[in-house]
């Protein structure tokens, strides 16, 4: 049994919960981090000095950081699957995995904040103004991307859809005008009909 520890409000620990599903993998889940704490503890920084979430226990064996996670779960659980065997697809994945993680969401960050996790009358509207401002580009290239590909690394759903597709549900649920992105939404539908991803794109942002 895969133990996982992370609120489902995360969208780092959506992403794992996600690969699970996917997987079939049977998840004993603990909520921690945000209102539930757990995640200075002792004992968790033990296993996590991030003292963030996600955190996994697979047989033993504990492992954090959500894209890493992943991308472990889909090389033991679904090698050639999910996990291309193909060298170059393979590295294709990573290479989106990393820009969700270093460039888009850090791009798109401050929006979700203000937006969804700040009291209307706290809200920086100049912060929000330059997530927006700095995602936008970003979305372009996606689109762009998925112009000619029906999933992120080709025509098969594979690992690097995850976490892209987490930041997107993210940033569809922001309460603000979006421009049409009809390739991303084409895409983004296909992964909201996949039994794996449910409880997890058809969450409300919180």
């Amino acid at each position: 049994m895969l133990r996982l520890w992370g609120r489902t409000s995360s969208i780092n620990v959506r992403k794992v919960i996600w690969t699970a599903q996917e997987l079939d993998l049977t998840v004993q889940r603990t909520d921690a981090g945000g209102q539930f704490g757990l995640v200075r503890e002792a004992e968790y920084l033990g296993h996590n000095p991030n003292g963030l979430v996600p955190l996994i226990e697979d047989d033993g064996y504990r492992l954090w950081e959500s894209n890493v996670i992943v991308r472990y779960l889909c090389a033991r659980y679904a090698h050639g699957g999910l996990y291309p065997d193909d060298l170059q697809a393979r590295f294709i994945a990573e290479q989106w995995m990393d820009w969700q993680q270093t460039t888009f969401n850090p791009a798109g960050r401050d929006a979700f904040v203000q937006l969804i996790r700040t009291p209307a009358a706290e809200r920086d509207e100049a912060r929000i103004a330059h997530s927006v401002s700095a995602t936008v580009p970003l979305l372009a290239t996606l689109e762009a991307h998925l112009g000619k590909h029906a999933f992120m690394t080709g025509e098969q759903f594979s690992m690097a859809d995850i976490p892209v597709g987490c930041e997107i549900h993210r940033w569809f649920g922001l309460p603000m005008q979006h421009p049409s992105l009809p390739n991303i939404e084409r895409w983004f539908q296909s992964l909201c009909e996949r039994t794996g991803a449910r409880g997890v794109l058809d969450q409300t942002l919180s």
